[in-house]
């Protein structure tokens, strides 16, 4: 990039945090320069102090809003817009995980606030295996689209790598994996199908206190009718997922996050051969997001999820959730 990188501050050093942080090092420092971290666990900032000697460590979330052109907002969503209306106040761009929030009604407030200054982290939006189904269903691999679906499964929840935050990942409040995982398969169907609309659903909850371990759905994405469905404990996998979109002229999918695969005559799956498992092409995904953050500071035109998108997902996961 010819532009001088812009400065990120990231509040909450968690996996998702962590995991952006070192994309912003490894992969787009031309692109983004650290302002700063902090989190309130004194135990995560010694882990970030120790894994990334050299990125400043702050005394709070207004310190790292004031070093920064961009806040990236990597806490539990109930914290989301409290941190987000902080930024907006003192100028700064918001980026933002997801799930947006999990108060609708505060929610649709803020990105009325807000306007075109901020973006949420949905990495689909970067996705070199979208990008391949996109250029497939343009192709006519699909022909005239009928139908969309949405499977996910785990083998425990959380999954065994985000256990260190269980406390809040599998509360009904602001957990399950509805939240975390179904709201970015919604938020495809939402680029690829378009507005979401005509929500039916349920979700149960056997394990009192604790967030769902099913849900069912079905909804529409522009003119495409979709199912979805989720469960917990039908996998030996951390992690199992499938989006499909199907046609008249055939079916394309996404699988376990990044794997492109099209139906053949005889039912088989054919992977695209230059697809990549998620954890290595996830390096590659954030460093596009980053550039998307970039071109949102600069107030040029991006890719990435933008707050009304963000807003429509919430709506639906929350609908998903109340059954």
């Amino acid at each position: 990039m010819t532009a001088n990188p812009v400065a990120l501050g990231i509040v909450g050093a968690g996996i998702m945090g962590e995991r952006l942080l070192g994309a912003a090092l490894s992969q787009a420092s031309d692109v983004v320069r650290i302002a700063g971290i902090w989190d309130p666990s004194a135990e995560a900032m010694a882990r970030i102090a120790a894994a990334f000697p050299g990125v400043p460590r702050l005394a709070d979330a207004a310190a790292v809003t004031a070093a920064c052109d961009a806040l990236y907002i990597a806490s539990p969503p109930s914290s989301h817009l409290g941190y987000g209306r902080m930024a907006l106040a003192s100028g700064k761009a918001v980026f933002c995980e997801k799930p947006l929030a999990v108060d609708v009604a505060d929610a649709r407030a803020f990105v009325a606030e807000a306007g075109g200054r901020g973006a949420v982290n949905f990495p689909f939006a970067s996705s070199f295996g979208v990008a391949t189904l996109t250029r497939w269903i343009g192709e006519g691999a699909v022909g005239t689209a009928r139908h969309i679906t949405i499977e996910v499964a785990f083998a425990t929840w959380p999954r065994s790598w985000q256990m260190d935050a269980a406390g809040w990942l599998d509360g009904r409040a602001q957990g399950g994996f509805t939240r975390e995982v179904v709201s970015h398969f919604l938020f495809l169907s939402r680029r690829l199908g378009g507005p979401l609309t005509g929500l039916k659903a349920t979700a149960d909850y056997p394990e009192v206190g604790r967030s769902e371990r099913r849900i069912a759905a079905t909804l529409t994405a522009g003119a495409l009718p979709a199912t979805l469905a989720g469960n917990v404990g039908t996998t030996a996998k951390d992690d199992h997922n499938i989006w499909m979109i199907e046609g008249e002229a055939g079916a394309v999918r996404l699988r376990d996050w990044s794997i492109a695969e099209r139906r053949m005559a005889d039912g088989s799956w054919q992977p695209d051969p230059e697809a990549l498992p998620n954890e290595k092409m996830r390096p590659l995904v954030l460093r596009r997001q980053l550039e998307g953050v970039a071109a949102l500071v600069r107030g040029e035109a991006h890719h990435l999820a933008t707050l009304a998108e963000a807003l429509e997902v919430q709506e639906m996961v929350e609908g998903i959730l109340k059954g």
